[in-house]
């Protein structure tokens, strides 16, 4: 029962824990991924000004210095190393690396945005507008069981969400190997790069179900209250995700004007 497509939420921290002095609560989760959210944000504006400084430059004729593609690199390097630690390390007090990947995923997450707004602007503002939108509208669907949670929903979105992963996983790798041929069409702003990105976007979206359920479950069963960590970050994870997803569709609409 307590699954989720999230990597990062797992049956093993879920189950029942018997009676707890202090328990898991939906509040709590809520107010870690706005800790969690509140890094990302703060990492994400020093990277913005630096790469929109450099955007800047670049478009003045300038030398721009290469700062932007070098925070965009820490920043999905850290996120990962991070992220891995946390997946297959499981530590008793995750907090601190939570904050970590927090940090990381900002830079990313500024960077991209400075990227995004230099073919669209405005597309920071639409992407997060979208993104909490999504959000919103994914926990309106939950709560009143319009999408219900079910076992064949659970292995079709992590099947999907697991060859999301590897499909980004080999074109990162084939990008930072000069020589190798790209993996075709999902990057373009054809029909097909188009199609995959929407694909994507639907996927992260229906992760939220699951999640949602996932930490219902956890509350009903009486997880202890650092697992509302594990809740927290496995939000804070789906909604970088669709924010990232959001941002890549704007810009593969913008190359078809």
């Amino acid at each position: 029962m307590f699954r989720s497509s999230n990597p990062f939420l797992k049956s093993s921290q879920f189950g029942s824990q018997g009676f707890q002095e202090d328990r898991m609560s939906m509040g709590g989760v809520i107010n870690n991924t706005a800790m969690l959210l509140t890094v990302v944000i703060f990492f994400a504006g020093l990277s913005w000004i630096v790469s929109w400084n450099e955007i800047k430059a670049m478009q003045a004729g300038g030398n721009p210095g290469g700062m932007m593609f070098i925070l965009m690199l820490v920043g999905i390097i850290g996120g990962l190393v991070s992220a891995m630690i946390l997946w297959f390390k499981r530590p008793e007090n995750p907090k601190t690396l939570m904050f970590i990947y927090a940090g990381f995923e900002g830079l990313v997450v500024g960077t991209f945005s400075a990227m995004a707004e230099m073919f669209v602007p405005g597309a920071a503002i639409q992407a997060m507008g979208l993104t909490m939108g999504i959000f919103a509208m994914m926990l309106f669907l939950y709560k009143k069981e319009i999408i219900p949670y079910s076992k064949g929903l659970h292995m079709g979105i992590a099947a999907a969400t697991g060859a999301i992963v590897l499909i980004y996983m080999i074109s990162f790798i084939l990008y930072l190997i000069p020589g190798l041929p790209q993996i075709p069409f999902i990057h373009s702003s054809g029909l097909i790069g188009i199609g995959f990105s929407l694909v994507v976007i639907v996927i992260a979206s229906l992760s939220f179900i699951i999640d949602f359920n996932f930490i219902d479950e956890g509350i009903k069963n009486g997880a202890p209250k650092k697992m509302e960590w594990w809740g927290a970050f496995g939000l804070l994870v789906t909604l970088i995700w669709l924010y990232i997803e959001i941002l890549r569709l704007l810009i593969k609409l913008s190359g078809r004007d």
